[in-house]
């Protein structure tokens, strides 16, 4: 009975609007997580420009809209879109002032109305937590992308799994820990992969791919990188704690060592950010 009543928890998990990282602290973790000169950087890959109208599908706090806001001026203006409600109001707190500029709360696992139409849509580390409906959310957004215009794709690949050289205990729990977020939360570890194929099937044009490193930590660490690995872990191991009984000192003590990993000089890890961006047909 007990066993019955775990799998349709994780059936519910599935299909539900649960955030993976769903907790009091996510606008924070958003903002200091957000670099601005990578978000530049792709942003110019991407093709944003003045004038354009933009849309950031997924904005969280809305630090990254911003970004889009000011690379658009003179004559442009930016959109963000979330399903959560706290953050489209911590977004309209610290962002919504500037002209052209706008937040809204939007299931875009639905198809969009009332929004209009954008020039260039940008999706960034959103489809990984969608692992099932990603590439109806690209079609859902590919709707209000006006014929011409270009939809952006990025997302992460190989998430969280890349280190060197982790300790033999946390090396063979980690990626237990990643499968379960995958098989309970619905997230995609190999997100970036699938990038190209979802524009690709959709008819999109042009299509183009870059690779970047995102994470590439070697040396010392920021303290804000650490805040951001420590708070992810946090969340998580939170869900299922059972994942850590074969661990010696249980969740705690994972965390306590993962930690000593990360801040480690000595450690390595990156991990790689597939970047795909095509152009809508003009009879889309």
């Amino acid at each position: 009975m007990i066993e019955e009543e775990m799998e349709a928890h994780r059936q519910l998990l599935k299909t539900s609007d649960v955030y993976l990282m769903e907790n009091t602290e996510e606008a924070f973790r958003l903002e200091i997580k957000t670099d601005p000169e990578a978000v530049r950087q792709q942003a110019q890959w991407c093709g944003v420009k003045s004038g354009l109208r933009v849309l950031d599908v997924g904005c969280g706090s809305g630090k990254t809209t911003s970004i889009l806001h000011e690379m658009v001026q003179p004559g442009g203006s930016a959109a963000g879109i979330d399903f959560s409600t706290d953050r489209i109001s911590y977004a309209k707190n610290h962002y919504g002032q500037l002209p052209g500029i706008d937040f809204s709360v939007c299931n875009f696992k639905e198809p969009l109305t009332g929004i209009g139409e954008f020039d260039l849509i940008w999706v960034r580390f959103v489809l990984e937590y969608f692992r099932s409906e990603s590439r109806d959310i690209v079609k859902n957004i590919s709707s209000v992308l006006k014929p011409g215009g270009v939809l952006c794709l990025l997302d992460l690949d190989y998430n969280c799994l890349s280190h060197y050289e982790l300790p033999p205990m946390i090396e063979n729990l980690l990626p237990r820990f990643m499968n379960r977020l995958e098989e309970e939360f619905n997230f995609d570890i190999y997100a970036g992969r699938k990038l190209y194929s979802y524009l690709y099937d959709h008819g999109f044009k042009n299509i183009q791919v870059d690779l970047m490193a995102h994470h590439l930590f070697f040396g010392s660490i920021k303290a804000s990188d650490v805040y951001n690995w420590m708070k992810k872990i946090e969340v998580n191991a939170n869900r299922f704690k059972d994942i850590f009984d074969d661990y010696p000192g249980g969740c705690e003590v994972f965390m306590n060592d993962f930690n000593k990993f990360i801040v480690d000089p000595r450690r390595f890890t990156y991990t790689p950010l597939i970047l795909c961006k095509g152009m809508k047909p003009m009879d889309f």
